[in-house]
């Protein structure tokens, strides 16, 4: 077994917690970042200008998070999430807009290098999501009921660009609708290919192919796994079992019998449930989003935690999770 501890913090009622997270979690992105070297990553002034270029909206908060962590320049440089180091996650995602319409995913990666804190602001207007580099968001929902989650998007390339959670940190923050997100998202450049899926509150969804040094492309898919179209890098298709999982998710779409809750259990069962761990693949949360309700379920096969955006409440938990080696392990 594997314990996963998760907790969830309310930074509009206790902003001063953001920067006990940050210091406590500075020493592990500090390698992270630096495992290339110093100079393999982006200036100061080159990231602040990037940023002020392209998320305008967010650069007082995000000048304000590097004040209250003491404005080092290594950092600083961090947090705007430009041209971070590569990495890569797995994960699985569908906008279900029949019965209990929801933005459904399972997050794919290494529990080493996963936060496990699931956070509320209102650096712009409320917002909750899973927390990753300590202020973007893997996956979210804002007030205005538009959701939206990532997945990698199979490619090896890298270029000049945004990591992908202040990427849809930004979209979160500064859109209410898809259409919205749509006009934004396409300009913003990235560092890696992702896909984001989106669902608003009006049950307008799109999946867009965020692909680095060319242009984002926008699809009415309702499903993303781990490529974008064709497979460019097969060995990785074939390890994540990106195909069968697009194609699975893809059936239920058209599948009479299919209602929220059977495809919510489909998403704890393979291949859409991994528990590759070692190899940076395992389920480390299934999130269900409510576009109507702005909610999120938070599910795993032993349990699951509903938290509302207009009612949030902070809270711990534990999960187990089951893991090839059968082991107990704590991180």
């Amino acid at each position: 077994m594997l314990v996963l501890p998760i907790k969830s913090i309310d930074l509009t009622e206790h902003p001063e917690k953001w920067a006990d997270f940050f210091h406590k979690t500075w020493p592990f992105y500090e390698r992270w970042f630096l495992k290339e070297g110093l100079f393999a990553r982006e200036g100061y002034l080159s990231s602040l200008t990037e940023f002020e270029k392209y998320l305008p909206a967010l650069l007082p908060t995000y000048k304000r998070l590097c004040e209250e962590i003491g404005g080092g320049d290594l950092a600083s440089r961090y947090l705007s999430m430009y041209c971070p180091p590569p990495y890569m996650s797995g994960c699985s995602q569908i906008a279900w807009i029949k019965d209990n319409p929801s933005l459904i995913r399972n997050y794919d990666y290494s529990p080493r290098y996963f936060e496990g804190v699931f956070m509320k602001t209102d650096f712009i207007k409320p917002v909750m999501g899973m927390s990753d580099c300590n202020w973007g968001l893997l996956d979210g929902v804002n007030s205005d009921g538009l959701c939206a989650s990532l997945t990698f998007g199979g490619r090896r390339i890298t270029g000049n660009g945004f990591g992908i959670p202040i990427v849809l940190r930004y979209c979160l923050e500064t859109c209410a609708t898809t259409i919205e997100a749509i006009e934004i998202l396409k300009s913003i450049p990235v560092h890696m290919s992702y896909n984001i899926t989106l669902l608003d509150a009006h049950l307008n969804f799109a999946t867009i192919y965020m692909v680095p040094n060319a242009e984002n492309l926008v699809t009415s898919y309702q499903v993303g796994t781990n490529h974008q179209g064709e497979i460019t890098w097969s060995d990785y298709a074939i390890m994540t079992r990106t195909v069968e999982r697009l194609n699975l998710l893809e059936h239920s779409l058209y599948n009479p019998s299919e209602t929220s809750k059977s495809l919510k259990n489909r998403f704890l069962q393979s291949p859409l449930y991994n528990t590759a761990f070692s190899k940076a693949f395992g389920t480390l949360y299934t999130a269900s989003y409510s576009p109507e309700k702005s909610e999120v379920e938070l599910i795993w096969p032993s349990k699951s935690l509903t938290l509302n955006l207009e009612n949030f409440e902070e809270t711990k938990v534990q999960v187990n999770l089951k893991t090839n080696a059968n082991r107990l392990l704590t991180i």
